[in-house]
């Protein structure tokens, strides 16, 4: 059993508990947060394991915590207060001080949503204060459902209505079972969906994105592919498995999570690379990718750098810029995690997220304003009240 919380001086209370019995894990972050604090709690976020059932979490939470607004969604590992841990509830508590935060459902992302996503962002955007400096104390928060194979099309989407606001999210996981994966919001649980939270704050604070890999000379082109399903059938015009395992120096058999952690493909963009990386091998040899893919694409096959330096490296510049970090909500995939467990370095991954109070969850992909990524680390940092407000442009690492 794990429960463990902070109150940092912004006032956002966090309570995490690995307890496998839901009624005393809701019972222990309950108790972490107070009773007392329901009179002050302007929005819950919940990050859960699919351990828990999702039905019966949503019904709990909402008694639990009568008249707020809670949004989450399921993970494929959790980023606790006390470190990174499997099978828990991370729950977060904003405050009504110095907060004031909208939410809307967007349904089936995977069709209509799409279209009726713009016009949820301009309602909230509105409700909010529809003005031209929304950006410098506003930022919106988007949970996909990370098996709709829809994330690019909902995140550009909301991201082209929101202007000078500056999105961050993740895309729901379950534990790489890659089933199904549920979000709740005020009570329901939700499938094929979206939730797109504005967040109002007084605090100073910075979204940020830090990536820890660079590219070789190795390049593979999707050659035959179904991109509706984001499955890539030839690369080289050869089997996809084979010739990225040949490329990386691996035997197909040989390939799984763990070498698509420590070889990822990426994508030139705008002059910077991004990864596209791989979800499974499939029995016929073809890879499923955890983003979209298209024939014609180019990968470059990529090796990772040190994660705990660059990630430290990045996280060091955005306390020096907001004058301290108070916070992190964090969005981190879950290839960085497993990385970590294949390099032997988890343990500096679970003191450097504790050092910097990165709180939040390991993803099935990332957004970052208008892209939807994979194996990085996406948040927002929250400054100490009084601090240095820095959130015109976000950070990019």
């Amino acid at each position: 059993m794990t429960v463990a919380a902070q109150g940092p001086g912004c006032g956002i209370r966090v309570a995490a508990s690995s307890n496998a019995d839901l009624g005393a894990a809701i019972a222990e972050v309950c108790q972490t947060i107070g009773a007392a604090a329901g009179d002050e709690i302007q929005h819950i976020i919940v990050f859960f394991s699919l351990a828990h059932d999702a039905s019966d979490l949503a019904a709990r939470l909402k008694d639990a915590f009568p008249g707020i607004p809670v949004s989450g969604c399921s993970t494929a590992g959790e980023l606790a207060p006390s470190g990174l841990i499997d099978g828990g509830i991370i729950v977060i508590a904003f405050p009504k001080t110095g907060f004031r935060i909208l939410s809307e459902v967007i349904e089936e992302v995977d069709g209509l949503g799409v279209a009726r996503a713009a016009g949820i962002v301009r309602r909230l955007k509105s409700r909010i204060g529809d003005d031209r400096a929304l950006g410098n104390r506003v930022f919106a928060l988007l949970l996909v459902d990370g098996l709709s194979k829809s994330e690019e099309r909902i995140v550009a989407a909301v991201h082209w209505a929101m202007d000078d606001i500056q999105l961050v999210g993740g895309s729901a996981g379950d534990s790489l079972a890659f089933n199904r994966t549920a979000l709740i919001h005020s009570g329901r649980v939700l499938h094929d969906g979206a939730i797109l939270l504005m967040v109002e704050t007084d605090l100073p604070f910075r979204v940020f994105k830090t990536q820890n890999f660079e590219p070789t000379a190795i390049k593979l082109v999707v050659t035959a592919a179904d991109t509706e399903n984001r499955i890539v059938h030839e690369l080289n015009a050869e089997p996809a498995a084979r010739e990225y395992a040949t490329a990386i120096g691996l035997l197909p058999d040989d390939l799984g999570p763990f070498s698509f952690a420590s070889y990822p493909l990426v994508v030139k963009v705008g002059g910077d690379y991004y990864c596209r990386s791989i979800r499974n091998v499939n029995p016929d040899g073809s890879l499923t990718f955890f983003c979209a893919i298209d024939v014609g694409l180019v990968f470059t096959v990529a090796r990772p750098q040190d994660m705990i330096a660059a990630t430290e490296n990045a996280l060091e510049q955005i306390a020096d810029s907001l004058g301290g970090i108070d916070m992190v909500l964090g969005f981190d995939c879950i290839l960085r995690r497993l990385d970590a467990q294949n390099r032997q370095t988890s343990h500096q991954v679970d003191a450097l997220y504790r050092k910097y109070k990165i709180v939040g969850f390991n993803t099935y992909g990332e957004q970052f304003n208008g892209m939807h990524l994979n194996q990085t680390l996406t948040g927002i940092a929250f400054g100490r009240p009084g601090g240095s407000r820095i959130s015109d442009e976000a950070h990019d690492d």
